[in-house]
């Protein structure tokens, strides 16, 4: 029953903070999308035009922008006083309703149970990161499927340098701004699935230089039949996306 009243809890949280950036959006601060684009838009200027005085001012300027806007909303303001509150609440009922530890003994299996089954945890190609550039080593390496999260910053995944298993390999990245570029070689069957808001698509041969708000699926003509193939899953806000032979 606790956990079900944790789990309305957090869910009313979610309710709550939803409702109040709509109002926010709506009534109280109209120019918010706004202010976030050109902060956005400022930092993938200074992203793209490496090497410049003002496109470091440009990136600095945006992350410095972004953080002001995202510090006056009234909507970060409600997340931090329901954290606030959140914690107030566990401590007191941690107070009222101390957590008791009893000991725990256990018999000794029987002989013909069969043994519990092993776990191998691999080490992850890339992490999970809010700022920076991610690329896979330059020698080669053994491949893990890559799942990620990211913020700012680009992603390069070369495969020329692994040994892909037989079968479907995975590369799922999602992103806020930045560029993904991923290298497959000639012999390797290629499947990608794409959602963007702002960016541009080159995929092999098929070349998008602009696109606004789209999702784009295309697959090589050999991959349902391949025994060695690649799907490719790539979410961003604001970025381009390169898949190329090598």
């Amino acid at each position: 029953m606790l956990k079900n009243i944790k789990s309305d809890y957090a869910g009313w949280l979610v309710i709550i903070g939803a409702v109040v950036l709509l109002l926010e959006i709506l009534f109280f601060n109209s120019g918010l999308i706004f202010s976030l684009f050109i902060a956005c838009g400022m930092i993938y200027l200074g992203r793209k035009r490496k090497g410049k005085r003002l496109s470091k001012f440009l990136f600095y300027g945006g992350i410095v922008f972004l953080c002001i806007n995202i510090f006056s909303m009234m909507t970060f303001k409600f997340l931090l006083l329901a954290i606030l509150l959140h914690l107030s609440i566990q401590y007191f009922q941690s107070k009222k309703q101390p957590q008791k530890i009893t000991p725990k003994f256990t018999e000794p299996e029987p002989e013909n149970v069969q043994a519990q089954e092993n776990i191998i945890r691999t080490k992850p190609i890339f992490q999970n990161i809010f700022l920076g550039r991610q690329k896979t080593p330059s020698d080669v390496y053994e491949w893990n499927d890559i799942n990620i999260q990211t913020g700012i910053g680009d992603s390069i995944v070369d495969l020329s340098y692994t040994m892909l298993p037989k079968g479907e390999t995975i590369i799922f990245i999602r992103g806020l701004i930045g560029n993904i570029q991923i290298l497959v070689p000639y012999e390797i069957e290629v499947s990608v699935h794409h959602s963007v808001l702002a960016g541009s698509t080159k995929v092999l041969e098929n070349q998008d230089t602009k696109q606004f708000n789209q999702v784009l699926q295309l697959k090589t003509s050999g991959y349902e039949t391949s025994e060695q193939k690649v799907k490719i899953f790539t979410s961003m806000l604001i970025g381009n996306l390169e898949v190329s032979r090598i």
